[in-house]
């Protein structure tokens, strides 16, 4: 088992996020779930947790009976190669939630995330401050991350990735 496994805590739509998250992700995939039993706080046979993985990453959910909710300073962060992924997961994603500048979202669950295509490693990772700065002014113009024109800037700034 992983040291750290995030842990999502829904009211009483954990089975529909782990379906879905299954559904989104390439190669994800359900692993055990356990239904609640007699004197449990919501009826017998319900949904109580289950565990999926993504790209080797497991996750636990679990229905509480009572809504915790999901706060966005807490988010999963996506690594993603290619501007297709990036597309791909930003449209799944964010269908029925909401969308936030620089490539966050929060999905029809609550959940935030943050879609972020790879070449951000790199441009950020620059000792040049004004490379990074100037990157980061055209990022804070974006909704969803657009990974060629932050390569681009990065390039005009002087950078070479």
């Amino acid at each position: 088992m992983q040291k750290i496994t995030p842990f999502l805590t829904f009211k009483d739509q954990a089975e529909d996020a782990l379906k879905f998250y299954t559904s989104v992700f390439r190669n994800a995939k359900a692993g055990a779930t356990q239904r609640y039993g007699e004197g449990a706080p919501v009826p017998k046979g319900s949904f109580m947790t289950g565990s999926f993985e993504i790209a080797g990453q497991t996750f636990f959910v679990l229905n509480a009976g009572q809504d915790f909710g999901f706060a966005p300073g807490m988010s999963l962060m996506v690594d993603c190669p290619t501007q297709d992924e990036v597309d791909e997961l930003w449209d799944k994603l964010s269908a029925g939630g909401s969308v936030q500048a620089c490539g966050w979202l929060t999905d029809k669950f609550g959940v935030s995330w943050q879609i972020v295509p790879s070449v951000m490693r790199t441009v950020l990772a620059d000792k040049d401050p004004r490379k990074v700065e100037h990157v980061m002014k055209v990022m804070m113009q974006m909704i969803k991350l657009d990974g060629p024109r932050l390569q681009q800037a990065y390039q005009e700034a002087g950078g070479s990735a």
